[in-house]
């Protein structure tokens, strides 16, 4: 499968415009059509992030959209205004592009938008936005995938590795893309005066060992042994299995946690837990795991949902689920080695009255 940087072009033109983001994508996709198609996905999702990022930067005085609108997805969320709106503003977007399919985090079923569009798309409109009314970064994340000959299921039920592009917009003091089109992970900023997003960063990669973690702490009496194992040793800093101290983040926000662990290191863990509705996980997997997943290896980084590796995993229903644990790969790594090895046996210790066996 081509990705959209396997075509260059030999077309010249000077710094600033070799930096911006169109000149960028279209130099990259050559005359292939799927990456072209792509690349023209990226640009429409672009505008429409910067139509988003304006109304957002305008907070309340832009509406009551951190109002809940009274209904749920369909995994059971409950809907924000703004939820709706960013998934409109994006359909819309995507229908003057060669898009022939939409998945959404806010659409019960796949929607058909051109029927002989070449690529198709995968999207959560508005990740994070629990946190609008506290002015916490949130994001827009997508996945594209050439489309299937079988049709709309096949073009998203498939292994993460087949993705053409991934990338998200996070909507923070500045408004970022960060995106990989197959052959590293870049990161373009929103000029507000231009309204065009410029390279700000070009193969970042993230640091392979880390001394921060995030993960919502609050659940630790449901998590399962490996999970709850692998943080008791990360608390017993400098003098446990690990032998160094860590710091904890957690911001409830998907673009955020993942857009500081490109910027700095870290690791980031959402795992499957004894709650009625977690045991599988509570990421979705098509528009959420598998593109942030594209982005981190990309950058050097690794994800998986325990065991396995997501890039791997083929979903079997749209909305499905999954662990998500991602970032510094020799960290990830040794998560998966909890999951995996019994030589991390849980133990008495007097930390939490657990501890791994594993020397870092």
């Amino acid at each position: 499968m081509p990705a959209l940087t396997d075509r260059p072009t030999s077309l010249k033109t000077d710094g600033a415009c070799a930096s911006s983001l169109t000149y960028r994508l279209m130099s990259q996709a050559g005359r292939n059509p799927e990456c072209r198609s792509a690349a023209k996905v990226v640009l429409s999702l672009a505008r429409a992030a910067t139509e988003l990022s304006l109304l957002l930067g305008r907070g309340p005085l832009g509406g009551a959209h951190a109002t809940a609108t009274g209904n749920q997805n369909v995994d059971g969320d409950v809907q924000k205004s703004l939820d709706v709106l960013a998934n409109d503003m994006i359909v819309e977007a995507l229908r003057r592009t060669p898009t022939a399919y939409y998945a959404s985090e806010e659409e019960d079923a796949i929607l058909t938008l051109a029927q002989n569009g070449l690529v198709a798309v995968a999207v959560d409109p508005l990740d994070g936005s629990s946190n609008i009314d506290s002015n916490v970064s949130i994001g827009t994340i997508f996945s594209i995938f050439p489309t299937s000959r079988d049709g709309a299921t096949a073009s998203f039920f498939r292994p993460g590795s087949e993705q053409l592009a991934a990338g998200y917009f996070i909507y923070g003091p500045h408004t970022a893309l960060v995106l990989t089109t197959g052959h590293g992970t870049d990161v373009y900023v929103l000029d507000p005066l231009t309204k065009s997003f410029s390279l700000a960063a070009a193969h970042i990669s993230i640091p392979r060992e880390t001394q921060e973690f995030a993960i919502n702490a609050s659940n630790y009496r449901h998590w399962f042994d490996p999970v709850r194992t692998f943080i008791d040793d990360c608390y017993a800093g400098a003098e446990g299995p690990h032998a160094k101290d860590f710091n904890m983040r957690w911001i409830a926000s998907l673009v955020a946690e993942t857009h500081r662990i490109f910027m700095r290191g870290g690791v980031f863990l959402y795992p499957a837990d004894a709650r009625k509705g977690y045991q599988q996980g509570r990421l979705r997997l098509i528009y959420e795991a598998a593109p942030i997943a594209f982005l981190v290896e990309q950058a050097g980084g690794f994800a998986i949902d325990g065991p396995n590796r997501i890039l791997d995993l083929v979903p079997t229903s749209l909305h499905q689920r999954t662990p998500l644990h991602f970032g510094s790969a020799d960290k990830v790594n040794k998560i998966r080695r909890y999951h995996e090895d019994p030589a991390f046996l849980r133990r008495t210790a007097p930390l939490f009255n657990t501890r791994g066996l594993f020397n870092a």
